[in-house]
């Protein structure tokens, strides 16, 4: 039935992900050829996508190629559902849930799953008196931009020489973000970086497999995640098999909480000490490329990308 439908794939963005949404959108036109689907692409400039959307027929499956801002917080899943177009992956709602870690934090809080403890604070107020107070107050802290991915603008400070480099860098990093965009401030946990893809199979989600992060930069930074040889993935992740049993659940409940379509990947961080797991966010359009990590925990159950690929274009609504 999929090789009827015509498949307009969105790409590109304009943020500090169009590089990675670039890449995703190839793997996607790679995936179709083979599949022998027609299709057409859009590189996707926000200001003008109301209209340039127009220019194509709503019988047109628009394929979401995007990452970042204008493509996974809603504002283009809004414009699709007004202009009665199918498109892939999570509505406008849980797009945007998913994206603010504000709300996405709120939301797992409801449900009393763990995440670590934070602070909001403006952009324009944030300045060395308010980092030494945070200082005191966790001791290691994690500064990231509410709405963000790929760990842009992230900032990870375990000691008074990372806060006094950062002090000396502070007005150039401000000046990168907006006064009034919104910032996290988040009590910093060790451990395990541990992510888990949930992938539905005929409306029925199921999480993948635990992978275990480990970057070879400080943090698992954009480098870290989309340059080849710089962080090392264990699938299966080495924990026991009682917490990788309570990974893959915790992932299947938040796909579930946050109403997700066809797939997410749920990052957590495990402290051994506490033995305890933490959630630190969702990501309801996880990149597909060659080196992403929901199509390596895919490939591990012997799933092929293109049926990735195929279960998005089927459920596409």
């Amino acid at each position: 039935m999929s090789k009827l439908k015509k498949i307009l794939i969105l790409q590109g963005g304009y943020n500090e992900e169009h590089k990675v949404s670039l890449n995703t959108a190839k793997q996607i036109a790679k995936a179709l050829k083979k599949l022998k689907i027609k299709f057409k692409t859009l590189t996707v400039n926000p200001y003008t996508f109301q209209k340039d959307i127009l220019k194509f027929s709503n019988k047109y499956i628009c394929f979401n190629a995007l990452h970042g801002s204008f493509g996974e917080d809603g504002e283009l899943q809004k414009i699709l559902k007004n202009n009665k177009f199918c498109f892939t992956h999570s509505n406008h709602i849980s797009s945007a849930n998913c994206f603010s870690k504000l709300k996405s934090k709120k939301i797992v809080n409801k449900f009393k799953i763990i995440t670590p403890s934070f602070e909001l604070v403006k952009c324009e107020n944030i300045n060395s008196n308010l980092l030494n107070l945070i200082k005191k107050k966790f001791s290691k802290f994690v500064l990231k931009p509410v709405s963000s991915g790929s760990s842009h603008g992230l900032k990870i400070i375990k000691s008074n020489k990372d806060l006094s480099v950062f002090f000396e860098e502070l007005s150039s990093f401000k000046k990168r973000f907006h006064k009034s965009e919104q910032f996290i401030i988040e009590k910093y946990i060790s451990g395990k970086e541990l992510t888990v893809s949930v992938l539905e199979k005929n409306s029925i989600p199921q999480p993948l497999e635990v992978t275990e992060i480990e970057s070879l930069n400080e943090t698992y930074d954009y480098q870290a995640k989309y340059s080849k040889g710089f962080s090392k993935h264990f699938i299966p992740a080495r924990i026991s098999k009682k917490n990788y049993k309570k990974c893959l659940n915790l992932a299947l409940k938040i796909h579930k909480i946050f109403k997700c379509k066809t797939l997410s990947r749920i990052d957590f961080i495990f402290n051994k000490k506490q033995n305890k797991i933490y959630f630190l966010e969702i990501n309801s359009q996880p990149g597909l490329t060659a080196l992403s990590l929901l199509p390596e925990q895919a490939n591990y159950q012997k799933i092929k990308f293109e049926n990735i690929v195929l279960r998005l274009i089927d459920n596409a609504r």
